[in-house]
């Protein structure tokens, strides 16, 4: 592992350093972390400035390094130059905005990159709005799935929901403040409004706020009330395993009846069990039985 237990002056070693940085708290930033912002030979930063900030907050001068910006718009055009950082045996870190680099980030098409170029690849852990929120949240924990952001087009938005709707797992998201309300109502008509929830926003910082409620009463809360302000994790506990299975065989119908429409019961069955994941076998049976209604 490249880097890992370096805490002298000497140069890190060559490679590509995912650098986790606080989500609102300043002191949310490991010793680490500090250690390798110093010592890095280059810095490349979602957001140059908030970067360049944390490292003053904390007296770590730039010191005629370079520092690039990377991020969704410009990712295609800095790579080269970082990676041929990397082929140089330079040290690279790299900071997202906010809290750990990848996840729900640009920061993947890099590491992807330099992974398949057999450049060092090491991950200085630290703060994570997914785990913050988490933490706080009061659902099960023992099993999650990070979904990201939802599309921003309701047609779209409820498409991915019905795919999650089964899952038996609290469901975690990341959402603009904008569209909060919006997808809250598309949960609410995909998942039910049962389901316990919790919507978290401003973690770490002096406004921090977490509401645990049911789904139902979440929208109905956020649809009444202006866009709230700052960064929102919305969770979303697992179904009961009743409603699981009843979405699981209302979806497992939605999908055979549309590929009914157009193919044979064989090649249907056949279609769908490979995209649901299901035996093949039981997805026939079922595909016998709507085509003979």
């Amino acid at each position: 592992m490249h880097g890992a237990g370096h805490w002298s002056p000497e140069a890190l070693e060559s490679g590509l350093y995912l650098v986790a940085t606080p989500i609102g708290n300043a002191a949310d930033i490991t010793l680490r972390a500090l250690d390798v912002l110093a010592r890095a030979d280059a810095i490349a930063a979602e957001d140059t400035r908030r970067t360049r900030k944390l490292m003053t907050i904390h007296g770590i001068a730039l010191a005629g390094r370079p520092m690039v910006s990377y991020h969704d718009r410009n990712g295609a055009e800095r790579r080269p130059r970082i990676l041929a950082w990397l082929r140089e045996g330079m040290s690279v870190a790299y900071c997202s905005d906010a809290g750990t680099p990848l996840v729900a980030d640009p920061g993947y098409r890099l590491a992807e990159a330099a992974l398949a170029e057999g450049l060092g690849l090491t991950a200085i852990p630290g703060a994570s709005a997914l785990l913050t929120a988490l933490s706080l949240a009061g659902l099960p924990a023992d099993r999650f799935l990070f979904a990201g952001f939802l599309p921003p087009k309701p047609g779209a938005r409820k498409t991915a929901l019905g795919e999650l709707a089964a899952v038996p797992a609290t469901l975690v998201f990341y959402e603009s403040p904008r569209r909060l309300a919006a997808s809250l109502a598309d949960m609410v008509e995909v998942l039910g409004g049962g389901r316990a929830a919790a919507v978290a926003r401003e973690l770490t910082k002096k406004f921090e706020q977490v509401r645990r409620a049911p789904l139902g009463d979440l929208a109905r809360q956020y649809a009444a009330e202006d866009a709230p302000k700052g960064e929102v994790v919305v969770l979303v506990g697992p179904p009961d395993p009743a409603t699981a299975q009843a979405q699981s065989a209302a979806a497992l119908d939605d999908e055979l009846v549309r590929a009914l429409a157009s193919l044979s019961v064989k090649d249907a069955a056949r279609e769908v069990a490979a995209r649901l994941g299901l035996p093949r076998r039981e997805v026939y049976a079922r595909a016998l039985e709507l085509a003979r209604r």
